[in-house]
């Protein structure tokens, strides 16, 4: 059992808030955790065709049958969205803590749900696959950067010892199996998995949906909904672009990218031993160190506000995190050796932005000794650092 760094948010919003959310893609542990922190809560899982017919069929009975001193645990609750005005009425009676825990891997669909029937009443927590955090913890992080990219951070892939093409082979089959058929009806299942391959090999790229859905052979429309369906799943996201203006002129489309370097790996048909050379290493180290930054943020109940920045002569920012008034500036090179010429995006964006209460590091692909030859240089294997003031003292 590999120790998630959601677990204190989670139980403080359940000292809160009579119902707790836990939301992300499918086999990232939410199941794990719900139960781990409320075990003595009764625990129901919709993905049971029997329960999830009883709860559409008379959802007040199925509540009432299930109730009990301590709560319930209702998994993948997407399916029977419904039941969220019984649960309302319920909590608005008896405004008990911690009551009903409830997880699901369709964010959208939640969320909507959420926003018109829970609204005040849920606390919600966004958990995402491990991170090189807890897998350090555990001793069990690679010591180097091409295994943790071909393997990824799918908690199965740890806990069972699976082999990671096989992990992500049956994850991704499954996954359009359900899910999309769920979400967008998708008629062409070969288009929409040729339509995933070659949204990964564009990760890391800024997003044109034009010259996607060429590619594909579909409509611009098209392309714009399925990749809601990849980012309602937890399968991508969109780096949107800081607007702060300079004077200068700046791209306006997000970049494009996978939460897991190892279903990347798994899509573009990439052996680890490729990794060292591949054309995709870059892309898949960024995809690695933002998602890193992301887990940092969700999983202390905070809202992460992440972009990058690219003006139209090249100059760019891989990243820049937002926090008040203060800005970190993260650049972001899969090399192990290290260049002045990391810091290049760095100056040029402190030679005209003098003003700003501003931090900034390299994260590169080398490890922690090297990263020991000056403060802003970070190893990957210690992003949190950056945004751990104490850590960085040692």
């Amino acid at each position: 059992m590999i120790a998630r760094s959601a677990e204190k948010d989670i139980i403080e919003g359940a000292k809160s808030f009579p119902v707790v959310a836990i939301l992300g893609p499918r086999q990232s542990g939410k199941t794990t955790t719900a139960r781990t922190v409320f075990n003595q809560h009764v625990y129901l899982t919709l993905e049971d065709l029997d329960l999830r017919a009883a709860a559409k069929n008379d959802p007040r009975t199925f509540l009432k049958a299930n109730a009990n001193e301590h709560g319930i645990i209702i998994d993948e609750f997407q399916h029977v969205p419904e039941l969220l005005s019984y649960i309302q009425t319920m909590v608005d009676q008896q405004r008990k803590p911690g009551e009903f825990v409830l997880t699901g891997s369709q964010n959208f669909l939640m969320n909507q749900a959420i926003g018109q029937s829970l609204a005040g009443r849920v606390s919600i927590h966004t958990l995402l696959p491990l991170s090189t955090g807890e897998l350090g913890k555990h001793n069990i992080l690679p010591t180097d950067i091409e295994p943790t990219l071909y393997q990824g951070f799918y908690p199965a892939i740890y806990a069972h010892n699976i082999e990671p093409a096989r992990l992500y082979q049956n994850y991704f089959h499954t996954y359009i199996e359900r899910d999309v058929r769920q979400l967008a009806q998708v008629g062409d299942l070969m288009t929409f998995q040729t339509f995933v391959r070659l949204c990964a090999a564009r990760a890391g790229q800024v997003l044109n949906l034009t010259s996607l859905g060429n590619d594909c052979g579909i409509s611009d429309t098209t392309a714009k909904k399925w990749l809601s369906v990849l980012q309602a799943s937890y399968v991508i996201f969109l780096l949107q672009p800081f607007h702060k203006n300079f004077g200068k002129r700046l791209i306006k489309s997000p970049k494009l990218y996978f939460y897991d370097p190892g279903l990347m790996c798994y899509l573009l048909g990439i052996k680890q031993q490729e990794l060292a050379l591949h054309s995709q290493r870059g892309a898949l180290f960024e995809s690695l160190v933002i998602t890193e930054i992301l887990k940092h943020f969700y999983n202390r109940g905070k809202t992460p506000q992440v972009y990058f920045w690219r003006d139209k002569t090249g100059h760019e920012i891989d990243c820049i995190v937002q926090e008040g008034q203060k800005l970190t500036l993260v650049e972001i090179k899969s090399s192990r050796t290290i260049n002045q010429r990391f810091f290049d995006g760095i100056n040029y964006w402190k030679s005209f932005a003098t003003d700003e209460n501003i931090e900034s590091f390299v994260v590169f692909a080398g490890g922690q000794d090297q990263g020991r030859s000056r403060p802003d240089l970070v190893s990957w294997q210690s992003i949190n650092d950056i945004f751990c003031q104490e850590n960085r003292q040692r």
